[in-house]
């Protein structure tokens, strides 16, 4: 052991040439682009904006230029202050800030890798005026456990309304623990157009992502304690700590079209010469607006083990087939939104906008057939008896209607309150009400922003919830709809940089996955109770940022949770000869001990457990984040404190140690063409 150690030091010194040299060669491109320009390519007034669903709302959203905190990108914890997660960057996770998790999706497998992929709730439109290509790659780790992100987005105006843009993303881990890489590669195009009377916002996105699953590493003393499994060595090499599975797989792929379409309908206000009388300008005011909505999108999920052995050692029950597992389950659907829309301040009477709207789905689902037949003695040695018949596909039609009422526009008062209603198909009896106020008013000499929001939800179960086959796992259910009540409110107040926001929700019927690894309908009451607290310290050059995460769960049996999230940051930021913007500084995440939840790879889904508590340890990085004109480059020591201090238990979920310390590297830059 002692040998491959040195070896290993060897081999990631070596290693480590390769991603200083690509940094090195980026920025000696980026000053030479910077040097050859006699003046810098300005990207404004440019712009960005998001779309909300069901109507295609514009929000402003930002262009992600921003050096300070770009380190953050290359942690696999990225997604959450407690996120629990097989370990590698870009791998599987659940968030346990209850209200920051999203509702469990149509395709339930996917939700794992949710926060990886691309959506429309994070699809960015922009208009640059000149044409902006933003590139950027991150790179960490060794040849044996290296990390590499390769991002590109690129949008340019054919004239002031039409805008055309493109998009890649490429996630290449290895991991630092055998049998747990991954990669994902989505791509996709996207133009929007603003006139006077029409309008337009669309994008086709495909991904494609593959992870190698682990089941987790056998013993975790691998981790803890080494010296009791290596008979008194203490140095391990992660890639030699032996795992449940050596041959299997996850794989998903779908592709998602978007089209928007908005045609106005209203006036012309005209400016004249108060001497002449003449036209000088004319400004089109839009006062009704008629909306269509194509959402198309398919999914497919692909499990495969090619070892019979390990397959049938792991699970409880094998269903299907002896020898390993290969099955296939898809989704696709097609919702087309139709509304009407009264707009927003086209007089000094219309402060706000109204609309209403109907939606058609189709959703077809398509699974591995069940054709295992015959009695418990007549099936082959191994086998279980399939415990109920799932048919292999389903069609579901469903119709919902629903009213949006909005202000955007104001510096007092903005709101939005949306109600959907299902009238047809399995949807039948769903109500879906949600909405949000915020306000502003003078406190000294601050100014505090002030925002309430809520939700009430009795929502239908996702189909794959109640109908699923596969070789381990099947179920047949008929639970009943879920009902979700959230409150909350918001408090900010920019001078002192701080920020409160306090939440509660009740959950009924709440389903999840249990011990066994199957879904479980709850029908008592659960109750959630959140508090976050941002407070940011500024001193000149040093900067501190805090937030604090306080959580309860009313039952921890059915939803355990981290009672204490934290992030903590400290650092120091100025600027070097005036061009050379710095950022050096000590990050922190850390979340106090709960029964975290295990990992089921046949389904990638997470349940409940009682074996084990984790969390209570810190992750700590070293970084320097540096700006120099439109390039954004950083230098992190991720997880430096590792075997230091904050504990050697850093599982975040039960046998799947997070990485441990290792370097990054990363570099953006922001091309005006």
């Amino acid at each position: 052991m002692g040998r491959m150690q040195q070896k290993g030091r060897l081999v990631w010194s070596v290693a480590l040439v390769r991603p200083v040299i690509l940094l090195v060669g980026l920025l000696a491109g980026v000053l030479a682009v910077s040097a050859a320009g006699k003046k810098e390519v300005v990207l404004a007034p440019s712009y960005a904006w998001t779309v909300s669903e069901p109507l295609g709302l514009r929000y402003a959203s930002t262009i992600d230029t921003l050096f300070e905190g770009y380190h953050r990108v290359a942690v696999p914890w990225l997604p959450s202050a407690a996120w629990a997660t097989t370990g590698n960057y870009g791998g599987p996770g659940q968030n346990q800030v209850f209200m920051e998790r999203p509702l469990t999706s149509d395709f339930f497998v996917e939700d794992a890798i949710a926060p990886w992929l691309h959506t429309t709730a994070t699809h960015r439109f922009y208009n640059t005026r000149i044409p902006m290509t933003l590139l950027s790659h991150t790179t960490g780790g060794n040849k044996y456990s290296n990390q590499d992100r390769t991002q590109a987005v690129f949008s340019g105006n054919v004239n002031k309304a039409l805008q055309l843009g493109a998009k890649l993303d490429y996630i290449y881990s290895k991991g630092s623990y055998d049998y747990q890489a991954d990669k994902d590669f989505t791509w996709g195009l996207n133009a929007s157009y603003t006139g006077d009377r029409y309008e337009l916002q669309t994008f086709f996105d495909h991904y494609s992502y593959t992870t190698k699953e682990s089941g987790g590493i056998t013993d975790d003393r691998y981790i803890t304690d080494p010296a009791t499994v290596q008979g008194g060595d203490t140095r391990v090499d992660n890639k030699t700590i032996p795992t449940h599975f050596t041959a299997t797989h996850n794989t998903l792929s779908g592709t998602h079209l978007y089209m928007n379409h908005r045609y106005k309908v209203g006036f012309y206000r005209y400016r004249r010469d108060s001497i002449t009388d003449t036209i000088i300008s004319r400004t089109y005011v839009p006062v009704t607006s008629f909306i269509w909505t194509m959402d198309y999108k398919n999914n497919r999920h692909k499990f495969l083990n090619e070892s019979g052995l390990e397959d049938t050692l792991y699970y409880d029950h094998t269903y299907l087939g002896l020898g390993g597992t290969d099955e296939t389950t898809k989704m696709w659907r097609l919702r087309n939104t139709v509304g009407v829309s009264l707009l927003e301040g086209f007089n000094k009477y219309a402060k706000f906008g109204f609309s209403i709207y109907g939606t058609h789905e189709v959703r077809r689902f398509t699974q591995v057939a069940d054709t295992i037949t015959g009695t418990v003695e007549e099936l082959p040695k191994g086998l279980d008896a399939v415990p109920v018949h799932v048919p292999p596909s389903k069609t579901q039609n469903l119709v919902w209607v629903g009213g949006q009422l909005t202000k955007q526009q104001g510096a007092l008062l903005r709101y939005n309150a949306t109600a959907q209603f299902g009238v047809v198909g399995d949807v039948a009896g769903e109500v879906d009400v949600n909405g949000d106020v915020s306000t502003r008013f003078k406190l000294g000499r601050d100014t505090a922003w002030v925002r309430a929001y809520g939700y009430f939800k009795n929502l239908s179960v996702p189909y794959l919830l109640n109908h699923f086959v596969s070789n381990h796992f099947i179920w047949e259910n008929d639970f009943g709809m879920t009902q979700r009540m959230r409150v909350g409110g918001e408090v900010n107040f920019p001078l002192s940089w701080t920020r409160v926001n306090v939440a509660y929700e009740t959950l009924k019927n709440h389903i999840y996955f249990g011990a066994d690894g199957l879904p479980v309908q709850h029908s008592d009451a659960v109750h959630v109770f959140s508090a976050t607290i941002n407070q940011d310290l500024h001193w000149r050059a040093l900067n501190m940022e805090n937030r604090i995460t306080l959580q309860t769960s009313s039952n921890a049996d059915v939803l355990s949770l981290p009672s204490l999230c934290l992030y903590s940051n400290l650092y120091a930021q100025f600027v070097v000869a005036r061009v050379l913007h710095v950022q050096l500084g000590v990050d922190c995440n850390y979340y106090s001990k709960y029964w975290a939840p295990s990992y089921t790879p046949a389904t990638m889904t997470f349940h409940t457990q009682n074996e084990k508590k984790c969390g209570g340890f810190a992750m700590m990085n070293l970084y320097a984040n540096f700006k120099l004109k439109r390039a954004r480059f950083f230098v992190s020591w991720n997880h430096f404190n590792q075997g230091l201090f904050g504990g050697k238990d850093y599982f975040s979920i039960p046998h799947y140690p997070l990485n441990p310390r290792r370097l990054h590297l990363g570099v953006s830059v922001d091309f005006a063409n």
